[in-house]
């Protein structure tokens, strides 16, 4: 049993009734549409975000309900609906080895797609009157966008400050992930405004702990999913890159913005840059504070009683920061 299954073993009977209710759920009389939502169901990942629902409901109340089941669909739906449209705005072809929307019908259709999945989430809370979990998800939404267009904003003049790239990388990661986990406590405890602060508060910290591993890949060696040095290629400023900008001298930082604005496609020096980062001690540092928000977020459920749902989630929190993809 792989590591995922583990996780998700406490809550097989529960995903697997999400799997055909989001099917169900996904069904409309267009039939190009239904090609294309098949199309998307039938290449879905790892499905962490329903797991986090569904794991958090079990572990503070010990069920879960038709909202825990809304909730899990409708956070499927809208992260679903992003990465469509990111697949657009970065021009990708592929994700997760099968060909994107937007390669197999072109950026207007995976755009339109896009567009009906978001407002098929939004609808299947407002049908439901599950008012409470529309809003947990809208802010998610909101935050984003707000946190791409500020990476996009910050990434034109290579300026970003480390408070500023946390503020990035929480509303670009780990918001959707607050969510889930405030979705699932919202689900069966929807008066109880300090648990759900407080898994909304869990999925932050882990989302933190994931984007911190995921910078960590761009200065690895091995088979991970992305090439090394992708993220220097696309000109992202990461953590390890930041701290090493932070502490170079002025001639170095100045060297260091410069190949990554002027010459990212140049792969010399993008493993210079790489090999920098690392004498630097850029790659120590945020190992430090990857395991920070690992911590943090092991404290937040340490005192609920002991249960396979809560050891699932532990297993969960230690998998982000010790993952090799």
């Amino acid at each position: 049993m792989n590591i995922v299954q583990q996780i998700q073993e406490p809550i097989k009977v529960e995903m697997e009734l999400f799997e055909k209710k989001f099917h169900k759920s996904m069904a409309t009389k267009v039939a190009l549409l239904n090609r294309i939502t098949y199309y998307i169901v039938n290449r879905k990942g790892k499905q962490m975000r329903p797991m986090f629902v569904f794991l958090v409901a079990k572990m503070v109340q010990g069920e879960v309900n038709e909202r825990t089941y809304r909730g899990a669909s409708v956070i499927e739906l809208i992260h679903t609906a992003t990465l469509v449209h990111d697949d657009v705005v970065d021009d990708s072809n592929k994700r997760r080895g099968f060909f994107s929307l937007n390669a197999l019908w072109k950026n207007k259709i995976a755009v339109l797609v896009g567009d009906y999945l978001l407002s098929k989430g939004l609808l299947l809370s407002i049908d439901n009157g599950d008012f409470d979990l529309l809003r947990i998800i809208s802010v998610a939404v909101r935050e984003m966008s707000e946190g791409e267009l500020l990476q996009i904003e910050k990434a034109r003049r290579l300026d970003i400050t480390e408070d500023v790239y946390y503020e990035i990388i929480r509303q670009k990661t780990a918001t959707l992930i607050a969510a889930c986990c405030a979705l699932g406590a919202a689900s069966v405890e929807p008066d109880n405004a300090e648990l759900i602060e407080r898994m909304r508060k869990f999925g932050e910290v882990i989302g933190m702990a994931f984007q911190i591993k995921d910078d960590l890949f761009d200065y690895t060696d091995g088979p991970i999913g992305k090439p090394t040095g992708i993220d220097i290629k696309e000109q992202k400023m990461t953590l390890p890159l930041i701290y090493a900008l932070n502490t170079a001298t002025k001639e170095k930082r100045k060297w260091l913005i410069n190949s990554v604005k002027n010459h990212n496609e140049d792969k010399r020096r993008v493993k210079e840059v790489i090999d920098y980062v690392k004498e630097a001690g850029g790659l120590t540092y945020a190992t430090e504070k990857m395991i920070a928000y690992q911590q943090e977020a092991l404290q937040l459920v340490e005192d609920f009683p002991h249960s396979p749902f809560k050891e699932a989630l532990i297993t969960m929190v230690n998998y982000v920061i010790e993952r090799k993809k």
